[in-house]
């Protein structure tokens, strides 16, 4: 497609007030003002005819990317001709979000030129990109020539698994699980191991008096973590919890922290599952265990849909209840902004809490705590810190009942709660509550 550019119609316009100087002056040679048109017309066919040709691109898109992070796509252009730059606009994806909508010049060197575009993933699932224009102006920059090209290319965006390879071995590390001896508290670890000879440093509490005496040596109980216990991550999707935090939704950061705990318990040997919910019951998987797992766990976790219906926190829970034998940890994703919603849910933890250890995890809320701290300047100002105040009261009065139920909580600021949901989930599990 060939259309003018704004210099062509500016010019044009221009002429107009030349040509009616020129009829007023020489009324009898009022034929020459159509000179001025006539002349931008000419070098309008010209450059549209030095326009004249195809473009060949290709649009490199990433093979995945996960949400929150900024991949680059590739854009290579080759006009065949020797042209300073083109301009192309690449089609969005609601997924996804491009600096100027997509927009970008790529200098052409020879003909041939490439750009990278930034592509930050808003939300999770699969990025479409149908099509992308490409235009570029003959020599005298007055005739455009457009180009429609089939991009027909997607990608997934995944739950984000990077704080599982940045932190998981790191967590390792630190903790030392595989060789770790409780002593602070006896018969922390659960399950008892074997009999050793007691050395100096060794908890004096472990030391097995019959055995000993049997022996003629002192001999204390060693003991080891126990394993197989059930991890069940529950995890809101309803409307409160799609709600951006920081530019990525509450949601997300969850299922994050949700899969580097789990990639963590399955390594401690610890059975996972996973249950999804927003009016009702969206997601449950059965209990799964290894290391192999964790790719199942993964591909679930990018199946949790977005929601904008109201959470019924007493529906999801005793579907998720019924489903459990046996005393299992419950990890609960969720957030609450008003005490009708709130009285729901500490209805529904009532009962839990008498089966099973409830570890509740929330995000907090910065931009209210920061509309408190701000300095007001005008009586709106003074308005909206003191609804900011009530609402964190109403907050903090709802954890402490849901504490006071014996419920765990974590309240996080969003880029912490990874490393504190793991060390909640190890500090759990130290104290033998299973």
């Amino acid at each position: 497609m060939i259309y003018p550019t704004r210099a062509a119609v500016i010019a044009t316009a221009a002429g107009a007030p030349v040509a009616l100087i020129v009829a007023a002056i020489t009324p009898g040679r009022w034929f020459l003002a159509l000179a001025w048109p006539l002349a931008v017309i000419l070098l309008f066919a010209v450059d549209a005819a030095r326009a004249m040709g195809s473009a060949r691109t290709r649009v490199e898109l990433p093979g995945h990317a996960y949400v929150g992070e900024t991949r680059d796509a590739t854009v290579t252009v080759a006009t065949g001709r020797q042209r300073r730059n083109a301009f192309i606009a690449l089609q969005t994806s609601p997924l996804v979000a491009i600096e100027d909508d997509g927009r970008s010049s790529v200098p052409l060197e020879g003909g041939l030129g490439a750009i990278l575009l930034p592509l930050e993933m808003l939300r999770r699932g699969v990025a479409r990109f149908e099509r992308m224009w490409v235009r570029w102006t003959g020599p005298f920059g007055l005739a455009w020539k457009q180009d429609t090209v089939a991009i027909d290319g997607a990608f997934p965006i995944l739950p984000d698994i990077r704080p599982v390879h940045e932190h998981g071995a790191a967590i390792f590390q630190r903790q030392a699980f595989e060789g770790l001896i409780t002593q602070l508290i006896r018969g922390e670890g659960s399950d008892f191991d074997a009999l050793t000879e007691f050395r100096p440093g060794m908890d004096r509490r472990s030391i097995d008096w019959k055995q000993s005496g049997r022996h003629m040596k002192l001999l204390a109980k060693q003991y080891r973590t126990e394993r197989n216990n059930q991890i069940v991550f529950a995890i809101d999707s309803g409307r409160q919890m799609c709600e951006p935090v920081a530019g990525l939704p509450r949601v997300d950061r969850c299922v994050s922290a949700m899969l580097l705990t789990a990639w963590v318990a399955l390594k401690l040997g610890d059975r996972v599952a996973l249950h999804a919910f927003d009016s009702r019951p969206r997601l449950s998987s059965g209990l799964v265990s290894g290391g192999g797992a964790f790719a199942e766990l993964e591909r679930m976790a990018a199946e949790i849909d977005y929601s904008a219906e109201e959470t019924n926190y007493t529906f999801a829970l005793t579907t998720l209840t019924a489903k459990l034998t046996r005393r299992s940890m419950i990890i609960l994703f969720t957030e609450f902004t008003d005490s009708i919603s709130a009285d729901f849910l500490l209805r529904a933890l009532r009962r839990l809490v008498e089966t099973h250890v409830v570890l509740v995890v929330v995000l907090r809320d910065q931009e209210l705590e920061s509309i408190v701290e701000r300095e007001p300047g005008s009586a709106d100002d003074v308005t909206r810190a003191i609804t900011a105040s009530t609402l964190l009261k109403e907050r903090r009065v709802v954890i402490g009942g849901l504490q006071h139920l014996g419920v765990h909580v974590i309240e996080s600021e969003y880029d912490k709660v990874n490393e504190r949901l793991v060390q909640g989930y190890l500090d759990l599990k130290r104290r033998d509550l299973l």
